[in-house]
């Protein structure tokens, strides 16, 4: 079954990179985060391709009619809110409205009501509308005066991050710490570059894309992700790298309980991904970065977390994958 899903992802991952060059491991860093039932955030540059690989990973799904509503709310594939100061939350969740003679109250939803939302400069956001997605994010609902809104499944929001500019307000470490990895797309090669543009250049660029897997399968693969073996010695593994960030000379807040729980989420999915039913402890090193820098807060702005994080996994002996696998 495991193998069957890595043919299955694969094809997912090439049906993407028709119309986006994006680097095979964070592409799939970035699915198995949506498998986890995570949420993934970029810090990168503007023009990078966000947008299409969002709008890709939507568009490589093929969605039933059903899939496309909950609880009598219409929800939508693919939606793009872009952030800015003057935004309200119920720009994003939605808002009750008296409509008619009679004043019957109506639900208007909002644009969070979709499988896939990219949330474009989340830290343009004052810190009230920031703190909206904290219940989006954590229990995939929306409360509006009393009424909880249960938002679609598959629901995966890909957040971006200005890296520089004016008038931003940093996420508080609470709200970091819910994104399940944080990544960086960064700017293609000079070849990569070159095909973008000839392919791009063209308003036929997205000529012959389309679904590559169904909504049912997503769900299928996030429901088969606890089945995934994560052997004691690698959890073991995965808690004394957290561990010694709490400790760590340079780090003034360290990863709390649930980034373990995050990474083992993450590390199950990716497995399954590429076809396995156990968790090499290699894919603890490979993402610990990545999901743990964004949740760390180091003593000194000007030492970057990745640097700290690095040091930690040169530190903490790694045991052989063939004392993980199950007996």
């Amino acid at each position: 079954m495991a193998q069957d899903i890595r043919t299955s992802v694969r094809k997912l991952i090439d049906n993407i990179k028709m119309v986006i060059s994006v680097d095979t491991r964070k592409l799939e860093y970035i699915l198995a985060a949506k498998i986890a039932g995570g949420h993934v955030i970029l810090a990168d540059f503007h023009g990078v391709g966000k947008t299409s690989l969002a709008r890709a990973l939507a568009g490589s799904i093929l969605w039933r009619g059903e899939d496309l509503y909950t609880d009598s709310v219409k929800v939508e594939k693919f939606s793009r809110i872009q952030c800015t100061v003057d935004l309200l939350p119920q720009d994003i969740l939605g808002y009750n409205r008296f409509v008619g003679a009679g004043g019957e109250m109506v639900f208007t939803k909002g644009p969070i009501f979709a499988h896939f939302v990219l949330c474009d400069e989340i830290n343009l956001l004052t810190p009230k509308t920031q703190g909206s997605f904290l219940q989006v994010m954590e229990e995939q609902a929306v409360t509006i005066d009393g009424r909880t809104y249960p938002l679609p499944d598959p629901f995966f929001i890909i957040a971006t991050m200005n890296l520089k500019g004016v008038h931003l307000f940093p996420l508080p470490a609470p709200q970091l710490d819910r994104f399940m990895i944080r990544l960086s797309l960064g700017y293609p090669t000079l070849e990569e570059e070159e095909a973008i543009i000839r392919r791009h250049g063209r308003d036929d660029g997205w000529a012959g894309f389309g679904p590559a897997v169904e909504s049912s399968d997503l769900v299928e693969w996030k429901r088969m992700v606890d089945q995934v073996t994560l052997h004691p010695e690698v959890t073991r593994y995965l808690t004394d790298c957290i561990r010694r960030t709490r400790s760590h000379p340079d780090i003034e807040v360290g990863g709390s309980p649930r980034s373990g729980v995050k990474i083992s989420r993450l590390v199950r999915a990716l497995a399954l991904c590429r076809g396995l039913d156990y968790v090499p402890p290699d894919y603890i090193k490979e993402t610990f970065v990545p999901a743990m820098a964004h949740r760390i807060i180091t003593r000194d702005p000007s030492i970057p977390p990745e640097a700290v994080l690095e040091e930690i996994l040169s530190q903490v002996p790694v045991e052989s994958p063939a004392r993980s696998r199950r007996a």
